[in-house]
This record gives structure tokens, C-alpha cells and sequence, in this order.
């Protein structure tokens, strides 16, 4: 049953790697990398926060998360304003032009797969379906 449940363990993770090597394929022509693009999803999703708490959510170290939104705002893809009420601090929020990048970035993942489902039966679809919600609960384990 262990090694059977390893074997699954090792097939799942290659198969999930090349996934995602096929999807970060389809963003061959993008100015920032998948550390920067992160970052942004995370300001899109839970809004903006100080360098620190965005650092926390990425899990990277603050110095680390501190070049990303140099290079970030550097591009106009992030603003950054002063703490309301710490002025040691700053809040980091995503811009409109980051919005539209992460946009742009969704769409053509989501062609590329969509075009892929296109293809599998009805089946096929049902499992991922399922898949999805399974892998959903494995990684909300971590977070």
C-alpha cells in the first residue's frame, strides 16, 4: 500500500511538473518572472499589503520580496503609498497595468488548456473535475 501510495506520490509530481512547464510555455513573451508574477496574483487576490505581509504570503524573505517590488514598480506594475499609520512602512497594492498583465498571462494558459480539454471525453473531463477538488484540499493543507 506505501509503495504503491509513493509510486502515485512520484507520477502525480512529474505530471503536475510538466503541466507546469507546458503553461509557463505559453508565456514566452512576458517582462516579468513566475516570482514577480506570483507576487501580483497574491496582490490581486488578497489585496494590497505591506512589503513584509506580501513577503509572509509568498514565503520569501523580506529582503527578496524587496527587490520584487522595486523591479515591480519599476515597470508600473505595482504603486506603492505610505502606511497610514506607520510611517516606517509602505503598502504595496497592484496596478491597473498589473492587472492587465495578469490578464493577458490567464488568457493564454487558459487557451492553451482549454484547447487540450477540448479533446478528452466526457469521462476524461468528469475525473479532472474531481482531480481538481482533491489537489484543491491537498495544497489548502499547506496554506
Amino acid at each position: 500500500m506505501i509503495s504503491d501510495t509513493r509510486a502515485l506520490a512520484g507520477d502525480l509530481a512529474l505530471a503536475v511538473v510538466r503541466l507546469t512547464r507546458h503553461l509557463r510555455g505559453q508565456r514566452s513573451h512576458s517582462r516579468v518572472t513566475l516570482t514577480q508574477l506570483s507576487a501580483m496574483q497574491t496582490l490581486r487576490t488578497e489585496g494590497a499589503m505591506t512589503p513584509g505581509g506580501l513577503a509572509s504570503r509568498e514565503r520569501v524573505q523580506p529582503p527578496s520580496m524587496t527587490r520584487v517590488i522595486a523591479s515591480l514598480n519599476e515597470l508600473g506594475l505595482v504603486e506603492r503609498t505610505p502606511h497610514p499609520t506607520d510611517g516606517r512602512q509602505i503598502i504595496v497594492k497592484l496596478s491597473s497595468a498589473g492587472d492587465s498583465l495578469l490578464a493577458d498571462e490567464h488568457q493564454a494558459r487558459e487557451e492553451w488548456l482549454t484547447e487540450r480539454l477540448t479533446k478528452l471525453d466526457d469521462d476524461a473531463i468528469a475525473t479532472l473535475r474531481e482531480a481538481v477538488v482533491i489537489l484543491t484540499e491537498l495544497v489548502a493543507e499547506e496554506d
